[in-house]
């Protein structure tokens, strides 16, 4: 099965351990690693290959959630700025990436993609280690 697809397979079952809520266009969940921290995604839910694929009333929900999950991030994460990105082209099926990024990332890095981040090496997202951040963020999801 896709990654998408098993992630919103286990969102719909209980057993994703990094979502956020239910949303209406899909599942807000906390990325996997966490070089920035609160970086966000949002799984469609039922998935589909891409935006171009939703109804013109579904493409405006789901660009809808993926902002409201950046307002949530600029409350609580005090980021200075959100980017989004709907890419597809190693996972082709649709989601969203949502990134707060900072003024104290380090200006080779944050004048750039989120991309030319390590992200192999970067801190992997544990309830032990991002725990408050991650409640913070699904109460004040919940809340919108």
């Amino acid at each position: 099965m896709p990654l998408i697809a098993e992630r919103v397979a286990q969102a719909q079952t209980g057993t994703n351990p990094k979502v956020l809520c239910r949303m209406r266009s899909g599942w807000a969940v906390i990325g996997d690693v966490q070089f920035l921290k609160g970086y966000c995604l949002l799984l469609p839910d039922p998935v589909v290959p891409s935006l171009n694929d939703l109804t013109e009333a579904d493409r405006a929900l789901f660009l809808s959630d993926m902002a409201l999950i950046g307002d949530v991030l600029l409350k609580v994460t005090d980021a200075h700025r959100i980017n989004y990105e709907i890419l597809g082209n190693t996972e082709p099926e649709l989601h969203a990436h949502i990134f707060p990024r900072f003024l104290n990332e380090p200006d080779e890095k944050r004048r750039m993609p989120v991309w030319f981040y390590d992200w192999k090496n970067a801190p992997k997202f544990t309830l032990e280690e991002h725990g408050d951040l991650y409640q913070r963020l699904k109460e004040s999801l919940e809340k919108k």
